[in-house]
């Protein structure tokens, strides 16, 4: 073991390597014997979580040099010191599309009208959910709710495809394939899912209440109940606002969901690992309703009934 870990013989060489966003200490440590820097992946992998490391291990583009120390490379891993013709950018859960192409346009990524065709007209063949996304012209953007929100590193000079590509090849490394079989039981499609996960991304704060919250959500879809969520009259409106008055209710939209059943005719932003998570595994309950305690949690008061709901609501007024 102790020669496994030891540098690489040889003249040295520099090599670059990538890193993909989500990489596992295993994955990292195949790349890595993969362009002859370590000996071998499995003992990598061993000694990462010998060291307690692998959370730190961050994505990007590296150089590192044959017969180099892989304690020397694991520092510069954890502390990001990626090849200088990298950039980096984050994607916050519940964005929409709208929103990352401002960001990646301010941040100098990509400019913004190129992201934007890229969304809504590239081809992107690789992946086969891309293809299976309903054509719908009520829908604003193609991509909407597959653009997976991460921290990513690309290289400078980056095209819109590109980093579109990228994106979307995390929403395909964070799609659990044992996801396909649960739905298909229930009678969902993938867009499906993800589009009533952006709901609940927009609705829900705290993690452990998304499952609670698709739920309620599931019970409304079942009984044929308007899903009444005022994340997707948010999104109409373009802007978040703290409180929405009856007449934004009644704004004429497709995804105006208290003036017209079921989903929306597509995702209302990019959900995260949990509210992806809580759409395919929602938790089996009778509540129909939700209402913010307003006391400084974020949790929710959940009832069985419009009388309970009106109580609850009354609290969190009075909170």
């Amino acid at each position: 073991m102790y020669n496994g870990l030891q540098p690489v013989d040889g003249p040295q060489e520099a090599k670059n390597v990538t890193i993909p966003t989500g990489s596992s200490a295993r994955e990292i440590g195949r790349l890595l014997e993969e362009q002859g820097l370590i000996r071998n992946a499995d003992l990598f992998q061993y000694y990462v979580k010998y060291k307690g490391v692998g959370p730190q291990l961050k994505a990007g583009e590296y150089q590192f040099t044959t017969g180099q120390a892989i304690d020397d490379m694991l520092t510069a891993m954890a502390e990001g010191k990626t090849v200088v013709n990298a950039e980096r950018f984050t994607i916050p859960e519940g964005w929409n599309i709208e929103q990352i192409a401002e960001h990646l346009d301010k941040e100098g990524i990509v400019e913004k009208a190129a992201f934007l065709k890229e969304v809504n007209e590239g081809e992107f063949p690789e992946f086969a959910f891309v293809a299976e996304i309903p054509k719908d012209k009520n829908r604003k953007h193609r991509l909407e709710g597959y653009l997976f929100p991460e921290t990513y590193e690309v290289k400078k000079d980056s095209t819109a495809h590109d980093v579109v590509s990228r994106m979307l090849a995390q929403f395909a490394k964070e799609w659990q394939p044992e996801w396909n079989e649960l739905i298909k039981q229930r009678g969902l499609t993938m867009d499906e899912v993800v589009n009533l996960a952006s709901i609940v991304e927009r609705e829900v704060t705290v993690d452990k209440e998304r499952p609670l919250v698709a739920g309620v959500y599931f019970n409304r879809i079942r009984d044929k109940w308007p899903l009444q969520a005022d994340a997707t009259v948010q999104f109409i409106l373009g802007k978040q606002r703290d409180r929405l008055t009856y007449d934004d209710l009644k704004v004429k939209s497709p995804y105006n969901t208290y003036t017209n059943p079921g989903l929306p005719p597509g995702p209302i932003a990019n959900p995260g690992r949990a509210s992806l998570a809580a759409v395919v595994n929602p938790a089996k309950h009778d509540f129909f309703f939700y209402v913010t305690k307003k006391d400084g949690t974020s949790e929710h008061y959940f009832s069985k009934t419009l009388s309970e709901h009106n109580a609850n609501d009354a609290k969190s007024r009075g909170n």
